[in-house]
């Protein structure tokens, strides 16, 4: 159905120009606030709310005319751990319904209602932070001395071998047992680059004792590998932080462990052990359930109670102790939270997931907690469980699909579903439809990535063309959660035969792209400093073939972002803007090339977009 183009103009999220109050106390009331275009036929609106199962309807009261937009206001009184709602408007073309999915004519599932959590005490400092995350035994050698060497133990038939850095490994090497020597002195002597750089936090891949470069396969949680440093590495690194003012968080496995952890070995010995309740034996001792199929990464059975006191509800289990001095990390990166606790007939996810979060509040109330999710996290992300996932369905695989094309395979599946071309609209309601699904409150609390560790990087996605590559950067720091960059892919760094996204940092700066390095350092500067992109709001503008644009817009900033993916440039031309609230007279500065536009009949006059980003902040009367 074709929506009257006024329609366009309604608009409310979470943020703090539409609710008076982000993180609410139960019994505490919020004033909710409309936008609407001025000009808009609207006789009525009515908040509808759902108080205890049963539909409400509160009458909103005009607020204030900034033209040119009209403000509609009502109070809420916010009497249940979940408030959900949305906005009925009575008009002189219909009756029209808006949730967080959007306008409608019918009437939306309750799913897509704006939400407010009540006494939901996420951290606050990720709002402010750009991360960087590092793989560490590809970051920087600090300690050659503990570099792994052959003669240490043997792995599947091979031995470890720490190669010269940056050099290609033979083809008969096993994949976990190429080294090079990255280590947590490593990157403790690299922090004055990063400190330059812009980034104030800190995403370690797993740093717990395991044979493989990778530590997926942990032998023990209660140690920093010794390959790595050490505990006292930690230790070092932690203080090092401290005096930069960086935050740092730690890589866990909690969904299986290493084949040669001693619980598994204990649990292979002796049926009768504590132990073997840890795992499922199918078959003592050598069938058992694994993650995927990989027969060195047994999966932990989170039916059994001791296990879970070692992992997470004792005072000293593992989730607890590393978030205590003298480690201090600031927070977890949880492995595979998709698959936690869920295995065929025992589906004990959400069960698991938020014991977690109560023992990680209980250590440590400012930690943050983010799973690994590549699909639709949505159960997982209501306020009890991670106050975030790394955010690939809401944001990274759309703008992939939207820059490269679509595709799609499953583990297990040896063929690709592919298609060449995937419609702006396609991203656009992606990414709409995620955001609508979740409080606003978890959506600030987003880690959002370009790549990572388990993906191509972005610049080999996009076929090293340098202009995508920045649009992605800038879409990246602008979009609403948390920035994560990857390691190296600020100098344009892509991936490396055997090694793909796991290659060495690049040290030598003869060999960066600097043009690159300081785009990504000018946005994360002005990341860091914009209270529009850490908390604003988000409506997206304008949706073409191949042009997408949205607002951020908090209290005090205003900025829009124009992305342009197509060879051939966006013609210059007046684009219309009234319906994002903005008045005529309106100056923005483009934040990179420092030209001015002013907004004149609703529209703001933009020149010829070429390929790449174009970022847009409002100069203050």
């Amino acid at each position: 159905m074709n929506l009257p183009d006024w329609l366009r103009s309604v608009h409310h999220d979470g943020s703090e120009r539409y609710v008076s109050k982000l993180h609410p106390r139960l019994g505490e009331t919020v004033r909710l606030r409309l936008r609407v275009a001025q000009a808009a036929p609207v006789r009525r609106v009515l908040l509808r709310t759902f108080p205890d199962g049963e539909q409400a309807l509160i009458t909103m009261q005009p607020g204030p005319t900034e033209p040119p937009a009209q403000w509609w206001e009502a109070d809420l009184l916010i009497d249940a751990p979940l408030t959900h709602y949305r906005f009925i408007i009575e008009a002189a073309d219909g009756l029209w319904h808006y949730g967080a999915g959007g306008p409608s004519a019918h009437v939306p599932l309750d799913y897509t209602d704006f939400r407010i959590l009540a006494d939901y005490d996420p951290p606050g400092w990720p709002a402010e932070s750009v991360f960087y995350q590092i793989f560490p035994d590809r970051f920087a050698n600090g300690d050659p001395a503990t570099d792994p060497r052959p003669e240490e133990y043997e792995y599947r038939s091979h031995r470890p071998t720490t190669y010269p850095w940056g050099a290609p490994p033979p083809a008969d090497q096993l994949f976990p047992l190429v080294f090079y020597g990255g280590d947590l002195p490593g990157i403790e002597s690299r922090l004055d680059y990063l400190t330059g750089l812009g980034v104030n936090a800190l995403y370690l891949n797993p740093v717990f004792t395991a044979l493989s470069n990778h530590k997926y396969d942990v032998a023990d949680y209660d140690h920093v590998d010794p390959h790595f440093g050490g505990d006292a590495a930690l230790v070092s690194l932690r203080r090092a932080l401290d005096a930069r003012g960086m935050r740092y968080i730690l890589d866990i496995v909690p969904n299986h462990c290493g084949y040669w952890h001693p619980w598994f070995q204990t649990a292979r010995a002796d049926s009768a052990a504590p132990e073997a309740e840890f795992f499922t034996f199918r078959r003592h001792p050598d069938d058992y359930a694994t993650w995927l199929g990989v027969w060195t990464l047994p999966k932990l059975n989170y039916r059994s109670a001791e296990l879970r006191r070692r992992v997470y509800d004792d005072a000293d289990a593992v989730f607890r102790r590393w978030l205590r001095p003298p480690f201090s990390a600031d927070g977890w990166r949880v492995d595979v939270a998709n698959m936690l606790g869920r295995q065929g007939p025992t589906q004990l996810g959400r069960e698991i997931s938020a014991g977690i979060r109560r023992a990680v509040r209980q250590a440590r109330p400012d930690a943050y907690l983010i799973g690994e999710n590549f699909f639709d996290a949505t159960d997982q992300l209501q306020g009890d469980q991670w106050d975030g996932v790394m955010n690939y369905g809401g944001f990274t695989q759309p703008l992939w699909y939207w820059l490269r094309g679509y595709d799609l395979g499953a583990h297990g599946f040896a063929d690709k579903l592919t298609g060449p071309h995937w419609p702006t609209e396609a991203m656009a309601t992606s990414w709409q439809g995620r955001l609508a699904t979740i409080p606003w409150a978890v959506a600030l609390q987003q880690y959002n990535i370009l790549d990572s560790h388990d993906t191509p990087r972005i610049r080999s996605t996009v076929g090293e063309n340098d202009a995508l590559h920045r649009l992605a950067v800038a879409l990246l720091l602008t979009f609403p959660g948390v920035p994560g960059l990857y390691y190296g892919d600020e100098i344009g760094l892509t991936d490396v035969p055997r090694l793909g996204a796991r290659g060495c940092m690049v040290w030598d700066e003869a060999r960066w792209n600097r043009p690159l390095h300081t785009f990504h350092r000018d946005l994360i500067h002005l990341r860091r400093r914009s209270s529009a992109l850490q908390r604003g709001g988000f409506q997206l503008l304008l949706v073409e073939d191949d042009t997408i644009a949205y607002q951020r817009d908090s209290l005090d900033e205003r900025i829009l972002v124009f992305a342009h993916r197509g060879a051939m440039p966006r013609p210059a031309g007046r684009v219309p803007i009234d319906h994002a609230g903005v008045a005529d007279g309106a100056r923005f500065v483009d934040v990179l090339g420092g030209a001015e536009f002013v907004v004149a009949g609703g529209a703001l006059p933009l020149p010829e977009l070429p390929q790449g980003a174009l970022v847009l902040q409002q100069i203050a009367a």
